[in-house]
């Protein structure tokens, strides 16, 4: 019983912190983005921060889904005896696309894009 509540807490342990480095790597890139290209504006400390506020469940919510997506997409790629294009069309959507939300993205100067699409298009 011991061993179990102890395998428990160490699976529990590994979980927060993958999640607070996957938010922190993406909280990092927004608010640089951020800060380099609203600051001139009055209404950019606000857009900042609203977009910093979107990104935490967006970009958990995004690399939930590109993990699933490469995971599922290895699995295909053994079932079909290696074959390469069945698993890049599994993997190319989900996991390009833009991983934070920019404030571009609110104003709607710029289009956010979860599902991703071909190699021509642009990652986030």
């Amino acid at each position: 019983m011991r061993d179990k509540s102890r395998a428990c807490t160490s699976h529990r342990r590994a979980v927060i912190i993958v999640l607070t480095a996957v938010l922190l790597i993406a909280l990092q890139g927004n608010t640089a983005i951020a800060l380099a290209e609203d600051s001139d504006r009055p209404s950019g400390a606000g857009l900042q921060a609203a977009s910093w506020l979107a990104t935490v469940p967006y970009g958990a919510a995004k690399v939930v889904y590109a993990v699933s997506g490469g995971l599922v997409g290895g699995l295909a790629w053994v079932m079909t005896g290696g074959n390469t294009d069945i698993a890049k069309a599994i993997w190319s959507p989900t996991m390009t696309g833009h991983y934070i939300v920019q404030p571009q993205n609110l104003t709607g100067d710029r289009p956010l894009r979860f599902v991703g699409g071909g190699s021509s298009e642009e990652g986030g």
